[in-house]
């Protein structure tokens, strides 16, 4: 992958202002891609896409390959006739600067069921051909899918474990039972998906459109309560009842004391090797019809990762399993080309895990934030190559204020040392030193560019539920005097 120079902005679809609780595709995505144009930043980063469940993260997907509905523009509905303003009479009061899930989940549903009921009935013979075509070429993931949240819905939302033993299992006969009794549902699903990607596609082409790149965010690992690992279990360390027998996760590190139990299931490589690494072909093939660049989420995984037993309540007791190495990678390369990968190497990187990024020549990821222990720390722009990432945080890092006021008094001090600076404007002068660094491609979120605090940050890893996922920005945030300054920067800085 080749990087020319350039900024970028972190910040997910959820968080975009509008009317509807959560952001979305719509109205305010376009103004985004617009603001983003207009003050020459050539990147946008996003999280992962899918749809979520559970604790709200989108690294915990019930797919890897579907998106998430709840991301689907009522504006644009209103606009295709698939809405009418009386669907709209009994919104909920939303707070217009968190997403509050709960809610989300009850409404939105229910309002995209209107809008199918609506194509049932009135909709175009060229909508529902483009429907037609759209199932068609995702049946290789999207039957599967479709059948799982419908049996989902049917079972009450529990996960798959806990249905029937022969839908359990996959048992032919109750399968093709299935398939009958939920036909409406089935379609339901489908058609969510059909107006996810509908809308998530004419967005991308808007962006490429105007010079910017979409850098995309894959899980290294599926959720357990997933139709991957329901319609796959031999991919991955199931039990006969489908419960995983281990773990991942990764040991106690900055992030977490008792380091991160995530609980999703293992893969078993040897079943993945001997099929040619064909389901993660097709994962990585979707995700770049989608993203025109893939962070590789726990890149160091593909190297070795961290097994914690099936029952363990923490990921402080486990081991480190080699993992598929270089020849996943050349699997990848042979089957789909250049791999415009960024690798997440962050935690605990060993020497292979170095020699498996650089033997592909995939840029690594830098955060200004880590560096401030001393001047040999190589998160310090002074060490960094071109050939590299860097951010003043990510999503899993506090702001770049919160940070500052958190921090440790020798970091703090070594801060005012390093940033020749009295620390009156943090967020800003991070900000300032990534642009003017070598790395390739600079990257902040939005937070930072706006100097917010730790109230804003959008995930505490270890944690579940709370705040996580739920900032929002509000409307007329984007303003011209911010716009001008990051021109300036970019200009400055030659991004």
């Amino acid at each position: 992958m080749k990087i020319e120079r350039a900024s970028g902005i972190l910040l997910h679809p959820t968080s975009l202002p509008g009317p509807y609780g959560i952001g979305d595709l719509g109205p305010e995505a376009y103004r985004w891609v617009d603001f983003l144009a207009e003050a020459g930043v050539k990147l946008w980063q996003i999280l992962p896409l899918g749809p979520t469940s559970y604790g709200d993260s989108p690294y915990q997907c019930f797919s890897a390959f579907a998106g998430n509905p709840y991301l689907i523009s009522p504006d644009l509905l209103l606009r295709e006739g698939l809405l009418a303003e009386k669907d709209l009479a009994e919104m909920p009061d939303w707070d217009d600067s968190r997403v509050d899930f709960g809610r989300i989940y009850r409404w939105k549903p229910a309002l995209l069921d209107r809008a199918f009921a609506r194509y049932e009935q009135t909709a175009s013979q060229q909508l529902r051909d483009e429907f037609v075509s759209f199932c068609a070429a995702n049946a290789a993931w999207l039957d599967d899918f479709a059948l799982f949240m419908a049996l989902k819905e049917a079972n009450g939302g529990r996960a798959w474990v806990e249905w029937e033993e022969p839908l359990r299992r996959r048992d032919p006969s109750a399968l093709n039972n299935a398939r009958r009794a939920h036909a409406g549902a089935i379609t339901r699903q489908a058609f969510r998906q059909f107006l996810f990607f509908r809308e998530w596609l004419a967005l991308k082409k808007y962006t490429n459109d105007r010079g910017i790149k979409i850098i995309g965010d894959l899980p290294i690992f599926v959720a357990f309560d997933s139709s991957d690992a329901w319609s796959h279990p031999e991919l991955f360390f199931l039990d006969d009842r489908g419960h995983p027998t281990v773990v991942a996760g990764v040991p106690p590190d900055y992030f977490s004391p008792t380091g991160q139990l995530w609980g999703n299931p293992l893969y078993r490589w040897d079943v993945h090797r001997a099929r040619g690494y064909a389901w993660w072909i097709e994962r990585f093939r979707a995700t770049l019809h989608q993203m025109d660049i893939v962070r590789l989420d726990h890149f160091r995984g593909f190297a070795g990762y961290w097994e914690v037993p099936g029952e363990a309540k923490t990921a402080e007791h486990g081991r480190w399993v080699p993992g598929p190495g270089m020849d996943f990678l050349r699997a990848l390369k042979a089957a789909l080309g250049d791999l415009p990968i960024i690798a997440e190497d962050l935690g605990e990187i060993t020497p292979d895990v170095i020699d498996l990024r650089d033997s592909f020549g995939l840029p690594g990821m830098k955060i200004f934030q880590f560096g401030f222990s001393g001047p040999d720390n190589l998160f310090l722009p002074h060490h960094y190559v071109t050939n590299c990432v860097a951010y003043t945080g990510t999503h899993d890092n506090d702001t770049a204020i919160g940070w500052y006021a958190s921090a440790p008094e020798h970091e703090q001090e070594y801060y005012c040392r390093y940033m020749a600076s009295q620390a009156q404007d943090v967020a800003g002068e991070l900000v300032r030193g990534l642009w003017a660094s070598v790395a390739g491609y600079a990257v902040a979120p939005l937070q930072d560019l706006l100097g917010l605090g730790t109230e804003t940050r959008m995930n505490f890893p270890g944690t579940l539920g709370g705040s996580n996922w739920a900032w929002r920005y509000r409307e007329n945030t984007l303003t011209d005097a911010l716009r001008e300054r990051l021109k300036e920067l970019n200009y400055v800085y030659q991004r």
